[in-house]
C-alpha cells in the first residue's frame, strides 16, 4: 500500500504529508500486545516508522500529583503508571536515552494530540530473531552493558509540562502484580477471586514490595530479546537498539535485569542467566557503592512480581482480548514463578501459592 491507501486513517495520511512522507510506500509491520500500530515506509533509499497509538484506545495515564485513591479510580494505567495514550512519554523517554549515547529511535515528527510519530527505522534485527549458538552470549553481554551504563551514565530524568518520569512505586508494583489474582486466577479455577484471597495476596505481596531498594535507576521495564536490535553497524552500546520503552520509570536496577533474563517468550539457560547477573553485579561494583545482596534481593522479589503480573497479562489477553495464542507462553512463565519462589525472602509468596496456586509453588 501507499501512504495515500485508505487503509491508512486520514489523520495518519494527514500527518506524514506535513512531515514529508506523503509519497512513502507503506507496509503494515504485526502487531504485539498492545493497542499501537507500526507502519513501515519506503522513500527510495529511506526508511521511517510510522506508529499509530490513538488517545482514545486506552485509560488515562497517571497525573503526577495524583493520590492512591485518585490513580486507582482513573484505572489500570493510572496506578500502574503506564504511559497509556500520552505520546509525550516515547518521545520524552526516547531523547532521554539518545542523550546519554543509546540507540533509541530518533523522533523526526510528532503529534501526540492524535498518537502519531514518525520514527527513525532501526531495522529488523531483534534479539529474539537473530540470536544463534554462536552469536547469543555476546548479544547478550551487550544487552548487560546497555544497562550498565544507565546505571553509570544515567539518562537524564525528563520532566516536561507534557511528561513527568514517576517512580515505580509500590502502588504501581501491586498493580501489577494483583494481575495475577484478578485474571489468573479465574483462568486458573473457572470463578470469581474470593475477596479473603485477594486480602491475603496483597498483605504478602506488600510485605515482599516492602524490602525493596529505594528507586534508584532508569528502568525501561519492558527491556528483553523482543525489544531489543543489533545495529551491527554502530559502536559499544550503541549497537543495541531499544523500543518499547515509553512506560519506563525511576525504580531498581534488578527489574530490567528481570526482564531479560526470564523473558516470557524464549528459553534463556540457566547458565547463561547466571553469567549476565554476574556480569552485571561485577560491573556495577567496578562503579562503587554497590551492595550485592541488596541487590540479588531486589532481583528476587521483582523477579515474582514481573512473572505474577505476566501471568496475568496473558490470562487477561486470552480472555478479555480474545488472543487465546497468550497461553502457549504460560508454561514457561509459570516455571520461571516457580523458580522464583525457591528464594528464601520468597517464603510467604510460596507459602501463599501452595494453599492457593500449589502448581506454582517451589
Amino acid at each position: 500500500m501507499t501512504v495515500s491507501d485508505p487503509n491508512l486513517p486520514a489523520p495518519a495520511r494527514a500527518f506524514l504529508e506535513t512531515a514529508g512522507w506523503g509519497d512513502a510506500a507503506a507496509h503494515a509491520l504485526a502487531g504485539d500486545a498492545s493497542r499501537r500500530r507500526y507502519v513501515r515506509l519506503q522513500r527510495a533509499d529511506a526508511r521511517a516508522l510510522l506508529m499509530i497509538a490513538p488517545p482514545g484506545d486506552e485509560t488515562v495515564d497517571c497525573p503526577p500529583g495524583a493520590d492512591e485513591k485518585e490513580r486507582r479510580a482513573l484505572g489500570y494505567n493510572a496506578a500502574a503508571r503506564l504511559a497509556g495514550p500520552n505520546l509525550h512519554a516515547f518521545v520524552c523517554v526516547a531523547d532521554a536515552l539518545r542523550g546519554a549515547g543509546l540507540s533509541a529511535p530518533e523522533v523526526y515528527a510528532a503529534d501526540a494530540a492524535r498518537g502519531l510519530a514518525l520514527l527513525e527505522d532501526l531495522g529488523d534485527g531483534l534479539f529474539a530473531h537473530i540470536c544463534a549458538p554462536d552469536n547469543e552470549r555476546g548479544l547478550y553481554d551487550a544487552a548487560i552493558d546497555v544497562l550498565l551504563t544507565l546505571r553509570q551514565r544515567a539518562p537524564v530524568r525528563p520532566v516536561t509540562p507534557h511528561y513527568e518520569m514517576m517512580d515505580y512505586d509500590a502502588l504501581a508494583l501491586m498493580s501489577e502484580a494483583e494481575l495475577l489474582i484478578d485474571w489468573y486466577w479465574p483462568l486458573k479455577h473457572g470463578e470469581a477471586t474470593p475477596a479473603d484471597v485477594k486480602d491475603e495476596f496483597a498483605n504478602v505481596m506488600g510485605g515482599l514490595l516492602g524490602r525493596l531498594s529505594p528507586p534508584h535507576s532508569f528502568v525501561l521495564r519492558d527491556y528483553h530479546a523482543e525489544n531489543l536490535l543489533w545495529l551491527g553497524d554502530r559502536e559499544g552500546v550503541a549497537r543495541v537498539g531499544l523500543i518499547d520503552f515509553q512506560d519506563a520509570l525511576y525504580g531498581s536496577a534488578a527489574y530490567d535485569l528481570v526482564s531479560l533474563l526470564e523473558d516470557a517468550r524464549r528459553d534463556v539457560a540457566p547458565s547463561l542467566a547466571e553469567a549476565m547477573i554476574a556480569r552485571y553485579c561485577d560491573g556495577a561494583a567496578a562503579m562503587g557503592k554497590f551492595d550485592r545482596d541488596s541487590f540479588l534481593t531486589d532481583y528476587g522479589v521483582l523477579a515474582a512480581q514481573r512473572n505474577a503480573k505476566i501471568l496475568g497479562i496473558f490470562a487477561r489477553l486470552a480472555k478479555r482480548d480474545g488472543k487465546p495464542k497468550y497461553l502457549d507462553f504460560l508454561p514457561r512463565v509459570e516455571a520461571h514463578f516457580k523458580a522464583d519462589l525457591a528464594h528464601p525472602a520468597l517464603g510467604a509468596l510460596n507459602a501463599f501459592c501452595k494453599r492457593h496456586f500449589p502448581a506454582l509453588a517451589s
